[in-house]
């Protein structure tokens, strides 16, 4: 399926073509910001500081769309000469944190990541789809933007870019392949649990994970206080604590609103980790 991009024909003469999407792989960018008083999420790219990266690394404006592939199992032609960047879990033999060409008929790989789980792909100029309410990114829960990737799927390659940054590989360090400690500051809903329960536990990531949150696993939190809440606003890090009394981390495409307490928030210098985590992972939480 071809996508269109409605930037005219300079914005259209290079392209790529999904030969396998793998598990799931979708467009992203910095998503719908600012909109979710009329009930639009925000979305965009999980891992921010690696999607960012890897449009640095082909000088693209920010926010230039970038494809978000999680676990591997992405494959790319390009139908014309295009520079490409390929940054988060690292996948083998695709050439990771540094601009690479490639030129007519070359196919990208991208195998299962020796850890972390979202890989991002930059291309020069963006990928040119459609936006959908000022964003191109692909938004699980309401489903807003394009659709995930299929095989046989075009994109069309933008020309949102400047000058090239003049830098052959960035030294960053590969997503945490162990147990991950998380930083927490107290939610609005803190006192309807025991005084730093949720600190020190060790939890594991439940594989019914995704985009909207980490689900976790482990020994339930108990309530000290019973009772319902009206639906209040959510934010990308709450950690919002259903009737199971087992976490749930909202990731990218949370929803605006929820009904469960909100027990702490991630600290946003460590929410690029958590959109790494993968299932069977653990994690704990510190102050």
């Amino acid at each position: 399926m071809s996508r269109a991009t409605g930037e005219g024909p300079a914005a259209t003469a290079a392209a790529l073509t999904v030969l396998e999407p793998g598990p799931l792989a979708t467009i992203q960018d910095r998503g719908r910001a600012g909109q979710a008083a009329l009930g639009v999420p925000r979305s965009g790219a999980c891992d921010r500081r690696s999607y960012e990266l890897a449009n640095r690394l082909v000088g693209n404006a920010p926010g230039a769309a970038a494809i978000e592939v999680t676990f591997g199992g992405l494959a790319l032609r390009a139908e014309a000469e295009v520079v490409v960047a390929v940054t988060g879990a690292p996948c083998p033999d695709a050439p990771l944190n540094a601009p690479s060409t490639l030129r007519a008929g070359d196919v990208l790989r991208l195998g299962a990541p020796r850890s972390g789980l979202r890989t991002y792909v930059a291309v020069r100029g963006g990928i040119g789809v459609e936006p959908v309410l000022g964003s191109r990114a692909t938004d699980l829960l309401s489903g807003l933007g394009p659709a995930p990737l299929t095989a046989g799927d075009v994109l069309p390659v933008g020309c949102e870019h400047g000058p090239m940054p003049g830098v052959d590989l960035a030294a960053v360090a590969d997503p945490v392949a162990g147990d991950l400690v998380v930083r927490v500051i107290p939610g609005p809903r803190q006192d309807w649990f025991a005084p730093g329960a949720l600190l020190g536990r060790r939890y594991a990531v439940s594989s019914n994970s995704n985009r909207i949150g980490v689900r976790l696993e482990g020994t339930p939190l108990e309530r000290i206080r019973e009772g319902e809440l009206p639906s209040e606003g959510m934010t990308l890090g709450a950690l919002q604590m259903p009737p199971s009394g087992l976490p749930v981390l909202f990731l990218a495409d949370h929803p605006v609103t929820g009904g469960y307490p909100v027990i702490a928030y991630v600290a946003r210098a460590d929410l690029d980790a958590c959109a790494q985590l993968r299932p069977g992972q653990s994690l704990r939480f510190t102050s």
